[in-house]
């Protein structure tokens, strides 16, 4: 008789636990269902002006470490779009906004021309680009990876074509890849 009580009070307890379960679950699932998601509201507006900016990576000399270095660069979407290969050219011969870089391309030098080739790009530059630092054994090297590392970036471009004065120069007579 004992054991028949004791079962059946296990029975009642086990059936309780059973159903007290079956509502809690019930219950967080609903309030889970039921709860509002908020929208997030930055702290300042984003102004459309930051909304037409992206960032490009523009290849400089390290002073410190002789290394070229990406620098990231904040500039207007529209600028890209319309004109993306002289932009990106323009931005390294104005040179670097960090003191721990510089720039490689020669002052002056004016960007005369540009067009794709399938997927190499053609850069015709004024005859001060023959003005880069000779005396630098990784002058040449250098130069020509800031501008190749820089525009690599863009994914239609795979190799770059240096032309001088729009003729093809001894110096730079090859098709350049990024390293």
């Amino acid at each position: 008789m004992k054991n028949k009580k004791i079962l059946i009070i296990f029975v009642c307890l086990f059936l309780l636990v059973l159903i007290g379960g079956y509502f809690a679950i019930n219950y967080v699932k609903s309030k889970n269902q039921e709860t509002i998601v908020e929208e997030y509201v930055p702290e300042e507006e984003i102004t459309e002006e930051q909304l037409r900016q992206t960032i490009v990576s523009l290849y400089f000399l390290d002073t410190q470490t002789n290394e070229l270095v990406p620098e990231a660069r904040l500039i207007d979407i529209k600028e890209m779009m319309s004109a993306p290969y002289e932009k990106l050219v323009n931005l390294l011969i104005e040179g670097p906004k960090s003191e721990k870089s510089v720039k490689l391309i020669p002052d002056n030098t004016r960007l005369l021309q540009n067009y794709l080739e399938g997927d190499c790009l053609v850069l015709d530059f004024s005859a001060e680009f023959l003005n880069y630092d000779k005396e630098d054994e990784k002058g040449k090297e250098n130069l020509i990876n800031s501008i190749v590392n820089t525009l690599t970036e863009l994914s239609e471009i795979n190799e770059v074509k240096i032309l001088i004065d729009g003729k093809e120069n001894q110096e730079f007579d090859q098709v350049y890849t990024r390293n």
